[in-house]
C-alpha cells in the first residue's frame, strides 16, 4: 500500500493541512468554511451547486452551511438572475477580511512544503495533480 497512488496523496494531504489546519481554527472557522471562503475571496459569485463542487462536498451540505455563514455576514446569498431556482454565495467584506490573512499563510505554507522540490518538479507535480482532478 506503501505506493497506491490513493494512500500517498492521502498521506500528502495529511501533511501539508496538518499544520495549516491549526491557523483555520484559530481565526473560528471549520475547514469546510475555511475552503467556502477561500473559494469565494476574489472569485466571481458562484451557484450553490458550483461552490459544493469546488469545495468537495455534498450541496446538501453547502446549503446549509452558506445559510449558517450568510447569518454570521461572512457570505452574502442572492438569486441568480439567470436562473431563480439557483442562489449565488459571495464573500462580504467580513468573510474576505476574515480570510484574507489566512489565504496569505496558506500560500506561505505551502511554498515552505515545497521547498523540498526543485523548481521543475514543483511545476511538475502541480500539472500532474491538475491532470488528476480533471478526471473527477
Amino acid at each position: 500500500m506503501d505506493s497506491y497512488l490513493g494512500y500517498l496523496l492521502g498521506q500528502a494531504n495529511h501533511a501539508l493541512y496538518k499544520e495549516f489546519d491549526a491557523h483555520v481554527r484559530a481565526a473560528g472557522l471549520s475547514s469546510i468554511e475555511w475552503r467556502v471562503l477561500a473559494t469565494l475571496h476574489d472569485g466571481a459569485p458562484l451557484t450553490v451547486g458550483q461552490l459544493a463542487h469546488e469545495v468537495l462536498a455534498k450541496q446538501p451540505t453547502v446549503t446549509k452551511l452558506v445559510q449558517r455563514m450568510n447569518d454570521q455576514g461572512w457570505v452574502a446569498l442572492q438569486a441568480d438572475p439567470g436562473d431563480q431556482r439557483c442562489t449565488l454565495v459571495m464573500a462580504t467584506a467580513a468573510g474576505k477580511r476574515l480570510v484574507r490573512p489566512l489565504v496569505d499563510k496558506a500560500r506561505a505554507h505551502e511554498a515552505a512544503m515545497l521547498r523540498a522540490l526543485e523548481a521543475q518538479e514543483k511545476i511538475a507535480l502541480k500539472k500532474l495533480l491538475g491532470k488528476l482532478a480533471q478526471r473527477a
